[in-house]
């Protein structure tokens, strides 16, 4: 027994680069382990990713579109405002809808609240989920408001639109952080969301 300890203990040391492993509780036919996510690093790879997506959609936005003035005015400016605004809780709401829906457990296992500590909005879905269900709704807000109004903006000539696109894009950078994380763990494993902190369990049998 103590040496399958120690060999479960160097196994989740390799995690060490880019998450603190909090917490291990192991019962006798299964292991719960809980991963935060490293706030700082997040912080990091959201500029990191606002550059890079700014400089990938930019660069073909203005050798596509050399018309872009004409869809600025003080109407689609307001509106951009206005979409920014609603775009905070349709982010949160892609999660908990996407959970719902491939999960049997529905939206009675969705709730909202907001981390008061960073003064960020979180939806929380109460049941473990398979690896893929899980990164299905983490994703989701990234690719609806992000990626699909900057590809969109390519052929439609809305700099604004490519603006709201990127900057929902670099918003998921948290997201995509924990999809990464997510992804490096064994696909049989089962996912809980933290109801509270930015973190998540790892179940395995």
């Amino acid at each position: 027994m103590p040496q399958r300890k120690d060999c479960q203990q160097r196994r989740l040391c390799c995690h060490k680069p880019t998450a603190k492993i909090v917490n291990t509780d192991r019962t006798e036919d299964m292991t719960q382990r809980k991963i935060a996510i490293n706030i700082m690093q997040v912080s990091r790879f959201s500029i990191l990713l606002l550059a890079v997506t700014a400089i990938a959609f930019s660069v073909p936005f203005f050798i596509l579109n050399h018309n872009w003035l004409d869809h600025l005015s003080v109407t689609s400016g307001i509106l951009f405002v206005i979409m920014l605004i609603i775009g905070v809780p349709l982010h949160e709401g892609l999660h908990g809808l996407t959970w719902a829906l491939v999960n049997k457990g529905g939206f009675k296992h969705v709730s909202f609240g907001v981390l008061w500590q960073y003064l960020a909005p979180y939806c929380h879905y109460s049941e473990p989920m398979t690896r893929g269900r899980y990164v299905a709704g983490a994703i989701m807000p990234c690719l609806v408001l992000g990626l699909v109004p900057a590809v969109a903006s390519l052929f439609r000539g809305n700099l604004l639109m490519l603006a709201f696109g990127i900057i929902y894009i670099s918003s998921a950078s948290g997201d995509l952080w924990m999809t990464w994380l997510i992804l490096k763990e064994p696909k049989h494993a089962l996912f809980l969301d933290h109801p509270s902190e930015p973190a998540f369990y790892v179940i395995e049998r």
